[in-house]
């Protein structure tokens, strides 16, 4: 395994950790706005609707962040691409949600960044040379005795078959 597959693993896990981490945070936030509104800001103006609103879409918003951290974690790309919506519209969430706690919506928000850059810089298929690598071994593995084993190129794959037509 090449360094930046094994990289790419972890930028994978560790999305899937910060997008879960972030939607529990969410889902806290958004449960204290719908039932203890007394400790947010008093004097807040929201885009549209009031704090109770918000409180639920936020909500909402972090249960859905649990649900795609944990499924990102199954590796499938509908799941990569799931999250990156997901954190995409947190993220776009918490900005809205702003003038009750700055600072907390700030920090959920940077949180579902990292998470989306794990996810689109590391999450996608195998690089072409890890591809090729992975080639090289199964060529190699599957030499015959009057054939040498040496790495497998385009043109050796061509060759071969031109000599087995």
């Amino acid at each position: 395994m090449d360094s930046r597959s094994s990289r790419g693993a972890g930028w994978l896990a560790f999305s899937a950790v910060a997008l879960t981490i972030g939607g529990i945070f969410a889902a806290i936030d958004g449960m204290v706005a719908v039932y203890r509104s007394t400790f947010f800001a008093q004097d807040a103006v929201f885009v549209f609707s009031d704090l109770n609103t918000w409180g639920w879409v936020i909500f909402g918003l972090g249960v859905t962040a649990i649900v795609s951290g944990l499924t990102v974690l199954s590796g499938s790309q509908i799941a990569r691409w799931f999250g990156v919506l997901v954190a995409g519209a947190g993220a776009l969430g918490q900005m809205l949600f702003v003038q009750a706690y700055p600072l907390w919506s700030l920090m959920i928000t940077a949180v579902y960044f990292l998470a989306i850059y794990g996810l689109l810089a590391y999450g996608g298929r195998e690089s072409a040379a890890s591809a090729a690598s992975s080639y090289d071994e199964i060529g190699e593995s599957q030499g015959t005795l009057d054939e040498p084993s040496t790495p497998t190129t385009i043109s050796d794959v061509t060759a071969r078959k031109q000599r087995a037509a």
